[in-house]
């Protein structure tokens, strides 16, 4: 039986018998007698840059392509990044690959993907590539941030703000990812019991960042959670020493020992605490009302003292006029005018003359 077949350009065709590849047919007619059931002829397009066939490995095998196309062979901890015509164009798995010389100019870089994670000049445009997830996993760090990189545990790079990308199904590795900026923590409605038995609620606010990302990573599993519990337990420490009159009294005194007491206890967290204030003390209903009721008649005696000290003020300054006016007569008789002038001044006077010693005596004043 003869056969012909016409190879178009941009095509190629792989000629099998018995199963084997046994030639590479280029453009043009190929005339074949004898061709029978034990031979076929399989027509590809070399516009698809990868040779997709079901017995690539036998083609690959037969060293016939090695002129035409380029021959991978990707290993387990391999991965190829497929340059086309310039342009980024895919991530090939291992195992082997064909990928045709022309039409397209093709480029082929080999990475190892024992180191993690991937470094490349041009990452940003490999990582926008669709369909690039399936091979890597992408990581973005903002300003204001920082990142730790674990292969096996151990600590291998610490990532400042960027654009980050991991092979998938390689080594072990964990990211940490941590915010350095100044963050506040509020701590409310703590109740807590005063050396004097007194029940108060605190609410607390302490402001902090994280100085030693090191540190956060492998001293505590949270370590804004063990920030809280360690500022709950040294509220309890430091109030629970002192008694009421105290705390509301010297409440500077009280924050800056809970201050140092937190500073000490979150160092080995890689803290660094800021400030820390008491925002509010809240006392029961009961405790309030005996406050007031003390406040009012501490108020209530100082007043009274105050009026007191008033009033021998006015009695020693009486005393002391009278004494005067008792040893000069001249100074009596001003302050007697002057006391007129005053009736004078602001009332109807009206004079009735009846006792003649009285009448004179008014005349002789006025």
């Amino acid at each position: 039986m003869i056969k012909r077949v016409r190879i178009k350009e941009f095509e190629k065709g792989l000629l099998f018998q018995h199963g084997e590849f046994i030639r590479l047919l280029n453009k043009g007619i190929h005339w074949f007698s004898n061709f029978n059931w034990s031979k076929r002829i399989d027509v590809v397009s070399t516009k698809h840059v990868y040779l997709l066939h079901k017995d690539l490995e036998i083609i690959v095998q037969s060293g016939l392509l090695k002129d035409q196309a380029t021959i991978l062979d990707i290993k387990d901890t391999e991965r190829a990044l497929v340059w086309k015509d310039g342009r980024f164009d895919t991530i090939l798995p291992p195992g082997f690959h064909v990928l045709w010389n022309k039409p397209h100019q093709i480029q082929v870089e080999i990475v190892d993907t024992e180191k993690v994670r991937l470094h490349h000049e041009k990452l940003e445009t490999i990582v926008n590539k669709e369909g690039i997830n399936q091979h890597l996993d992408i990581i973005t760090i903002e300003n204001g941030h920082t990142g730790l990189l674990f292969i096996n545990g151990e600590l291998a790079e610490q990532l400042k703000a960027g654009v980050y990308a991991f092979w998938k199904k390689a080594k072990k590795y964990n990211l940490y990812h941590f915010d350095t900026r100044e963050k506040v923590l509020d701590i409310v409605g703590q109740d807590i019991i005063t050396a004097d038995k007194v029940t108060l609620r605190l609410n607390t606010v302490i402001s902090y960042n994280i100085k030693d990302a090191y540190k956060a990573a492998t001293s505590a599993e949270d370590v804004n959670h063990s920030l809280y519990r360690e500022v709950q337990l040294a509220l309890r420490a430091v109030i629970g020493t002192h008694e009421l009159d105290r705390i509301l009294q010297e409440k500077d005194m009280i924050t800056a020992e809970l201050e140092t007491i937190v500073k000490k206890k979150t160092a080995h967290y890689g803290l660094e605490i800021n400030s820390l204030g008491i925002r509010d003390v809240i006392l029961p209903g009961e405790m309030k009302d005996l406050l007031n009721k003390v406040t009012e008649a501490r108020k209530a005696a100082e007043a009274n003292i105050i009026f007191r000290r008033e009033e021998v003020a006015a009695m020693r300054s009486q005393a002391n006029t009278a004494k005067l006016l008792e040893n000069n007569a001249t100074l009596m008789r001003l302050k007697e005018l002057e006391v007129l002038e005053k009736i004078a001044a602001n009332t109807k006077l009206n004079v009735i003359l009846g006792d003649k010693k009285l009448t004179d005596s008014i005349i002789n004043l006025v």
